[in-house]
């Protein structure tokens, strides 16, 4: 039961009102003794105006006190305004006391103040000899979802580097724009009949209005979109060029086709043999299809990490992605056996590997289930039962292959022969070999690598060991140790030296004597391009007799068909095939066919960041000029699922350009963050059987179960697993901390499991920021993203402690009323130490922003606050500083106070940075500690240039029951430290 909770009014006319508190969601609900109605608002409204309605007519309630009396909570509260329902009188809020900031009217004043004023509009031909600073989020898609409060993170980050940056001085580029090409506007518009164009354009709206209420300063004056014909008009142009220099090409390849979608997929979009989009089933087939040929930049992409500052793990990610591996290819020639004659017959097996002082372990090969040879290598006793093993192998994607913690194969029937031994090793078809990366064949040392040990044990295989270690004894050896066993091989001795000597002299000596040849491989493929889509950007050929033609500049863009209906052509093609009067056009006299694949959406976000710098350009991508000044990007935030892809596309097309002297830079992006993921709210659980009738196990007492004793990843009892467990939901007022960890309110024995969850529709936990912004206000939304924690860590959402955001700006606001109020503002000349808290606030919040450090500088701002509210006195010249720091942080308040203290009726934005100085952050103060025969009895503050002959007297007076009645017989002073008295008696 809740309870019931009693609040009195203080209305000329006394009207009673029924509280009720939902501790769940921190709520009462008031409910009107006279009238049905009823309002609920949170508890934390308790310090701010609350509007009601009852009766048809809009009341403003200030709460004034709130008490306990017989365990019921009275709160007094006074009726500011109230105006008929139906009338056209709206409230005037500035009835609202002096003392209570109204978000509502200041940020919307605000907002239409920047709009109206273009405040952060940059001319596009600017003044190059200003510093700049190009601050950029990663291209949004404008889902038909809107924002979740995840999203603003990254752009609120931005956006206050954007305003600190403007304030320090330099001309800041801080655009925004729209990735709007792709599938899911295709797919609701082959269910729907919408078009995707006008379900794009809805999105977008959606989109520009909750960025416009979170107060974030773009520039929308150079807004653009992928869907834009003067914008894809240039990711076109980039096609052509890509074509002309041998970069674009077609392929027949066989590709995870979704019959669903109607599209091919990248490996990346198949999960478990399904379509990541809508689980559909995927499967594999050839089609003719466009690849960038993104390998012939391979190492340009892994070289050019090193100059770049970027956090560590996403360099990794892509030089692994890339993978390039440098080491020998080495060649086992093929031996069948027929009734015991062993004949040589095939080009040799092909082995790439990195290792090669390994390689007298190599005891067995193993090639890929699609090795183009497999047919011929299996000998005639062995074929079928390979051929039947490679179907089995094709069904399954890259992922579950490698995934697999069982091994399977089957022996070919045949044998190669070692390089060095000329001994007979089998050869073995395996689905862990891959024919994506190397040469689709490996030379298994089953003794010194984990996967080859595990088949070899399985299929009974030898074993030869080859490296000795110090730190391991049992096989697979995986450690870089001494050579053993090598017995002279190749006339030298290697026993006893180094895995990275030896590998460093066989590089050598096994070239040289023509048994291997160096080598370099990638695991990188060329990036498949093409999409079986309408709605993305169409290729700017032709086909003229089967060969592909390009078309001439003048001719771009190539639209995209206007038509009512949207089908895939059924036999792989897109919908693109379906439109006759579009897909055939006369080419200088001859039937040209158009190509019915169109690009990915990863082609219009490759170079976006060209195009804000000169949006309108209609002869070419960019100003050379323009680009010089703002290239490159000097910050660039995004979630970290972009590490890859995107990053690594948008670098090899960002090269292409530099290649071609669009661009000036060989990076786009010269400082890269990741900022972490926001889940929801974190969530509680209790544990008990399963089953009620089941027998409990003995140790098991109690219905419930501690979190502690149960097995997470099987939910079984860790002592008993053969016991089943059920996880019950119970709501966060039940739950109390206890160091470390939560229980159970009701049996703090209990220990309850706590987790927070990547935010979704169907866990129900998703937070609608704009819900946030109706209830705290932009700002607070603002500050509470930043203050949860440093920014590139994962944080747990948690609603509660936006109150606590909310209040300290109520604070600021309530700081600032002397300072408003020009009668009484207070211009005396601040204390030494009301400039020392000033100033090192100052340091703080500059360094902190600088370093993306918001949390820590938030924090310091709320301790200025705090220390600033206990002075009786609060100068003008301390509190006008701290208004600019408050300003890339909460602009709105900033702005209205700004104005309010009559310092401009224009904007804050441009307004200079503050400085500290050096002089304020000195200590003036230092503690002395009192000793009494070596035992500490006192601390005390003095100004750190006292006198010892003052100080002497002051620490004995502090002490003076230590050493009433004993004589001091020394006086140990060590300066700035201490003081010992040393008594008799």
């Amino acid at each position: 039961m809740c309870p019931v909770h009693t609040a009195s009014l203080s209305f000329s006319t006394p009207t009673a009102l029924t509280a009720t508190s939902f501790n769940k969601q921190n709520y009462f609900c008031l409910t009107f003794k006279r009238s049905s109605r009823r309002c609920c608002f949170p508890s934390f409204f308790l310090e701010s105006p609350i509007f009601l309605r009852s009766k048809g007519r809009h009341y403003i309630l200030v709460i004034r006190k709130q008490f306990w009396y017989n365990e019921k909570v009275l709160i007094t509260c006074n009726l500011q305004s109230s105006v008929e329902e139906d009338s056209n009188t709206t409230l005037d809020k500035q009835q609202l006391p002096k003392d209570i900031y109204d978000f509502t009217q200041v940020e919307s004043k605000w907002q239409q103040y920047w709009e109206r004023n273009k405040t952060f509009q940059v001319p596009i031909h600017v003044d190059t000899c200003k510093p700049k600073y190009y601050v950029l989020d990663m291209f949004p898609y404008p889902s038909g979802a809107g924002l979740h409060v995840g999203h603003p993170e990254g752009y609120t980050a931005t956006d206050i580097i954007a305003r600190f940056k403007r304030m320090q001085g330099y001309q800041v580029l801080h655009p925004i724009g729209f990735d709007a090409f792709g599938l899911p506007a295709e797919q609701y518009a082959m269910q729907t009949g919408t078009h995707p164009a006008i379900t794009t354009e809805r999105n977008k709206e959606r989109f520009r209005q909750q960025l416009k209420m979170l107060g974030f300063s773009y520039d929308w004056s150079r807004e653009i979109s992928t869907t834009d014909p003067n914008y894809y008009r240039w990711t076109q142009w980039i096609f052509l060029k890509l074509l002309e220099r041998g970069l674009a090409y077609q392929d027949e390849v066989e590709v995870s086709w979704c019959p669903a979608l109607g599209t091919v997929l990248s490996n990346e979009e198949v999960i478990d043999g399904k379509s990541e989009r809508g689980g559909f089933p995927v499967v594999k087939k050839p089609m003719r299809q466009w690849l960038l040929r993104i390998t012939a930049y391979a190492d340009r992409l892994v070289d050019d990490l090193e100059g770049l500052d970027w956090p560590e793990n996403i360099k990794e990610m892509q030089r692994n992605w890339i993978g390039r591996s440098r080491g020998l290819e080495l060649e086992f020639p093929i031996v069948q056996e027929e009734e015991n004659v062993k004949q040589l017959s095939l080009p040799p097996i092909r082995v790439f590997t990195t290792r090669p002082e390994t390689i007298l372990g190599v005891t067995y090969i193993v090639i890929a289930p699609e090795y183009s040879q497999l047919e011929h290598i299996a000998s005639p006793t062995h074929i079928s039962k390979v051929i039947e093993y490679r179907q089995r192998c094709l069904q399954k994607s890259e992922l579950e292959r490698k995934s697999d913690v069982k091994k399977s194969g089957v022996f070919t029937g045949s044998f190669a022969i070692h390089p060095l031994t000329k001994k007979y090793i089998p050869i073995w078809v395996s689905d862990y070999v891959l024919a994506s990366y190397g040469t689709g064949a490996v030379m298994a040392v089953p003794a010194h690598d984990e996967r080859d040990y595990e088949f070899a044990i399985q299929y009974h295989l030898p074993i030869y060991q080859v490296i000795d270690s110090d730190h391991q004894d049992r096989l697979p050896i995986l450690d870089e140790g001494k050579i053993c066993h090598w017995n002279d091989t190749l006339g030298i001795s290697l026993d006893g030296t180094t895995c990275t000597e030896a590998r460093k002299l066989l590089m050598e000596l096994l070239e040289e004597q023509g048994l291997a040849k160096k080598k370099t491989y990638y695991k990188i493929r060329d990036w498949l391009f093409s999409r079986q889509r309408y709605w993305g950007e169409p290729f700017p050929v032709v086909f003229v007799n089967g060969q592909v033609v390009p078309l001439s500049e003048d001719q771009l863009p190539v639209l995209l068909p206007e038509t009512e209906t949207i089908h895939p052509a059924g036999n792989g093609e897109s919908p693109l095939a379906n439109m006759q009067d579009w897909l055939y056009i006369d080419h200088h006299g001859q039937v040209a066919r158009r190509e019915t694949n169109t690009m990915p959406q990863w082609a219009g976000s490759c170079w976006y960041y060209l195009r804000y710098i000169d949006p309108f350009n209609d002869t070419g991508i960019v100003d050379p000029l323009l680009e010089k000044y703002w290239m490159p990007v000097d910050l660039y935030i995004g979630g970290v699922e972009h590490a890859v892809l995107h990053l690594l596309y948008a670098r090899f097309w960002h090269k292409v350009l530099y290649d071609l002297g669009v661009v000036s830079t060989s990076e786009p992006f010269h400082r890269l963050v990741n900022q972490g993921m926001i889940l929801g709210e974190t969530e509680y659980s209790l544990f008990r059987v399963k089953n009620e009738q089941e027998t409990k196990p003995q140790n098991v007492q109690e219905r419930w179960i501690s979190a502690a004793d149960v097995d997470l990843s099987s939910h079984s009892l860790k002592s008993d697993p053969n016991v089943s467990i059920e996880e019950v939901r119970i709501s966060p007022d039940q739950v109390e901390k206890s160091g470390d960890v939560f229980v159970w309110k009701q049996n703090p024995c209990i220990q309850v499991f706590a987790k927070a969850h990547k935010m979704s529709k169907s866990r129900g936990n998703v937070v609608n920021p704009d819900e946030m912004i109706r209830q705290f206000g932009a700002d607070t939304l603002r500050l509470y993203l930043m203050f949860m924690g440093p920014l590139e860590q994962v944080k747990p959402w948690n609603t509660n402690n936006v109150y606590g955001v909310y209040r300290f700006l109520q604070r600021v606001w309530r700081l600032f009323i002397p300072l408003m109020e020009a009668s009484v503002a207070e211009h005396r000349e601040p204390t030494f130490e009301q400039y020392k808290a000033l100033h090192e606030t100052i340091q703080k919040v500059t360094q902190d922003t600088e370093a993306l450090r918001f949390n820590t500088a938030i924090s310091s701002m709320m301790q200025f606050v705090n220390i600033a509210m206990k002075w009786t006195h609060r100068p003008k010249a301390i509190l006008e500083p701290f208004v600019l720091l408050l300003a890339p942080y909460a602009p709105h308040m900033a702005e209205e106070i700004w104005e309010q203290i009559g310092k401009s009726r224009g904007t804050i934005a441009y307004e200079p940075w503050p400085t500290w100085e050096e002089k304020y952050l000195v200590e003036q103060q230092i503690e002395i500690v009192i000793q009494v025969n070596g035992k500490v009895r006192h601390a005390m503050k003095v100004n750190k240039d006292i006198h010892e002959e003052q100080l002497i007297p002051m620490a004995m007076n502090k002490v003076q029951k230590y050493i009433q009645g004993k004589q001091v017989k020394r006086k140990i002073y060590v300066p700035n430290k201490l003081i010992n008295l040393v008594t008799s008696g």
